[in-house]
């Protein structure tokens, strides 16, 4: 029987599968302690055992009160910090790490009303609110970002009220009687207070970003009243300051009227407003104004005067126009007809207008050649009728007529030749009727038609003086700065609503 001889590649791989089957004691330990760092461990055969897990890392406390501790603790009014998790249209999930997600209403999103979500905020925005609701009826955490920008807001508002310094910020809204500005919270700019003067249309304001003076601040009423004007004051002192250096009293301006009040027009310099008095504003006697000027309107103003001190300036729009008295005279003598209308009975004569704006005394002892009691018994109101005039004195702004002396005859006017042609009167001036082509000339209808030419010329507008409710507003507020009382802008505010109403 033959030997059987093993080849040398099979003892070879015998060898191979012996020492991956039984590892060098070094490998052993080694594997051994990787198994360590594992989970579990290897015996000295290489039987892994896995690592029991026998003992309670949460240090006494149950499971849920484990999970509650890695909640955040939240309670109303609290103010909390989260993450913007979902935007819907009507409300907001913000993320603070508590059991569930907060609700921010769209309504508490910002001090804006009707505004989209998305342009207060935006996915994965850290915000800051305020708990309003620890659990609503829905068991829902319900926030406020608006309560948190508020309460947030309060504090720099007092601290800039108590420096006197100014806050910025976009106008959001128009209101009646003024604007909302976002100041943090809702800031009230009363209309009076927006410009240097008061402002008509507000709505150009809207998203236009403006610097403004705190006067009034309440928190317990949500009370913040604010002055652009205070600030424009403030700002602009040095521009006013070097604007009323250069002008003096006598010279004439050109400005336009910025606001109609009762007591007359201010005007825009164009730099600051000056006021023409509505004893200024025409050699006529004017009933308001608003009869003579209105907001727009483009005139020339001579300085009455310019107060440095209280920063006001006094126009005259009449100073501007000619004398109508000084006209009259170097039109007019002693001793010449003219024609006017009765205007008013006294007991000692009657006045006749004679001119535009001017008139003349009729004496009771010149109203007829004999004896008269009383004016009415020669004359009444409205009557047209020849006059002589008697006396002329342009200093004291008199003139003397007589009714009974015209009935004599005499020089009648150059304006009235002028009106009926050189062929109504004689050579001494006496009218004498007639027409161009030598016709009957009826002299009461010619002088009533030329009256009436002349009053149609004269006539003022008959609209009326309307005293609206910014009026009242305006005049309070002349007054409220000489007297630095706000509260008579207030009032005049409330009149002025009451006006609207």
């Amino acid at each position: 029987m033959s030997d059987i001889t093993t080849p040398p590649e099979t003892e070879a791989s015998e060898a191979e599968a012996h020492e991956a089957a039984d590892p060098a004691p070094a490998e052993t330990q080694a594997l051994a302690t990787r198994a360590v760092e594992g989970m579990g461990t290897f015996n000295d055969d290489g039987t892994y055992t896995p690592r029991e897990i026998i003992g309670s890392d949460l240090g006494g406390q149950t499971l849920d009160e484990a999970y509650d501790a890695t909640m955040v603790s939240v309670e109303d009014g609290q103010m909390v910090e989260g993450t913007v998790v979902k935007i819907d249209l009507d409300e907001v999930l913000l993320d603070i790490g508590f059991k569930s997600e907060g609700v921010i209403p769209n309504r508490e999103l910002s001090i804006r009303n009707d505004i989209d979500p998305n342009e207060v905020v935006s996915l994965g925005e850290k915000v800051e609110a305020l708990v309003l609701q620890k659990e609503d009826k829905d068991g829902r955490l319900v926030l406020s970002k608006k309560r948190a920008q508020y309460e947030r807001a309060w504090g720099n508002i007092e601290q800039i009220k108590e420096e006197e310094g100014m806050v910025k910020g976009p106008v959001i809204e128009v209101v009646k009687g003024g604007l909302i500005v976002d100041i943090g919270l809702r800031g009230f700019l009363p209309a009076s207070l927006v410009e240097l003067r008061r402002v008509r249309d507000l709505q150009p304001y809207v998203g236009r970003e403006i610097e403004a003076k705190i006067i009034e601040l309440d928190k317990n009423r949500n009370n913040v009243v604010l002055s652009r004007r205070a600030w424009l004051e403030e700002t602009q002192k040095e521009q006013r300051e070097e604007f009323l250096d250069n002008l003096k009293p006598g010279e004439r301006r050109r400005g336009t009227v910025s606001s109609v009040v009762n007591f007359g027009a201010f005007v825009d310099l164009g730099g600051m407003d000056g006021l023409v008095h509505v004893s200024e504003l025409s050699w006529k006697h004017v009933d308001h104004p608003s009869d003579v000027v209105e907001v727009g309107d483009e005139i020339d103003v001579e300085v009455l005067e310019v107060d440095l001190d209280r920063e006001r300036i006094s126009l005259s729009l009449k100073a501007t126009q000619q004398d109508p008295w000084q006209e009259f005279a170097s039109a007019h003598q002693v001793g010449e007809l003219v024609y006017g209308r009765v205007t008013k009975l006294v007991p000692f004569g009657s006045f006749v207008q004679v001119g535009d704006s001017i008139e003349g005394l009729v004496h009771i002892s010149e109203m007829s050649a004999h004896h008269v009691e009383l004016p009415e018994q020669v004359v009444t109101p409205g009557e047209e009728l020849w006059v002589k005039i008697i006396d002329l004195d342009l200093q004291r702004r008199r003139i003397s007529l007589s009714i009974k002396q015209a009935a004599e005859g005499g020089i009648v006017a150059a304006e009235y030749q002028e009106h009926f042609g050189e062929h109504a009167f004689d050579d001494s001036g006496n009218y004498i009727g007639g027409t161009a082509d030598g016709g009957d000339y009826n002299a009461e209808e010619a002088w009533a038609e030329y009256y009436e030419e002349a009053k149609s010329s004269e006539a003022p507008d008959e609209a009326g003086a309307e005293v609206v409710a910014d009026d009242v507003v305006a005049e309070a507020e002349v007054v409220a700065d000489e007297v630095g009382a706000d509260e008579v802008v207030a009032v005049a505010d409330d009149k002025a609503e009451s006006a609207d109403a």
